[in-house]
């Protein structure tokens, strides 16, 4: 099994090293987070929810393990997490910038072995 604490934390180095080198996506990822948030009808806790039942949809392990960690500090609870993992939603732009931390871990891979 992953040890998703572990992986969490490489998770937030490889987009810190994407955001050194190109601030931009990083910024432009935050921007439509927040953009996301502005107006709070839903409240953090089922953002949260939601966000996870996307992770799911997009098989994304990065996003699973953020936005666990997140509805768990927004107070979510097992029963109410197992209920929105039935939540199926086609988009998840966090998906993108997960990934591309797989492929900044890659490269360094590859350089390192030159």
């Amino acid at each position: 099994m992953l040890d998703w604490n572990e992986y969490q934390k490489q998770i937030q180095q490889r987009v810190i090293e994407i955001g050194r080198t190109n601030h931009d996506v990083v910024k432009g990822y935050r921007e439509l987070t927040n953009a996301g948030n502005s107006t709070n009808l839903l409240g953090a806790k089922v953002r949260e929810l939601i966000a996870l039942a996307v992770a799911v949809t997009r098989q994304c392990d990065g996003c699973i393990v953020t936005h666990t960690d997140a509805a768990i500090k927004q107070g979510a609870t097992k029963e109410e997490i197992v209920e929105a993992l039935s939540v199926a939603v086609a988009i998840n732009a966090g998906a993108a910038l997960i990934f591309s931390s797989r492929v900044m871990d890659a490269f360094n891979a590859k350089i390192a072995a030159l």
